[in-house]
């Protein structure tokens, strides 16, 4: 692997919920397409983008604030998966599941943000 991202296992993760939120969105309805569906992949992708630009930072610190923006990202899922379940856009387990992958992630990435400083 070239690069140091690719062998994080919190950006591994954060792939593996881009992943998640593609195929859920893929499902919503058409009149969506550039509204929510697009909302709630610019801000996963951010996720992972994030943390893959933060990696190469010159600075520990500067990592961090990568790290900070990409949980605002996770957020920023979050909240449009509660849009897409109060819109029946989703099923409960479809739901639980990005939820609890969120939830995860944003520890992760708490963990790591924690031991660069």
């Amino acid at each position: 692997m070239a690069f140091k991202f690719e062998n994080l296992q919190v950006w591994q993760k954060a792939m593996d919920l881009n992943d998640l939120v593609f195929q859920i969105s893929s499902a919503f309805p058409q009149e969506e397409k550039f509204n929510l569906s697009s909302q709630i992949r610019r801000a996963a992708d951010s996720i992972a983008l994030n943390i893959a630009e933060g990696s190469t930072s010159q600075s520990n610190p500067e990592f961090a604030r990568f790290l900070g923006y990409a949980i605002r990202s996770v957020v920023e899922v979050v909240c449009a998966l509660f849009i897409a379940k109060r819109r029946n856009y989703l099923s409960d387990d479809q739901f639980q599941e990005a939820y609890s992958k969120s939830e995860e992630l944003v520890k992760m990435i708490q963990t790591l943000k924690q031991r660069l400083k």
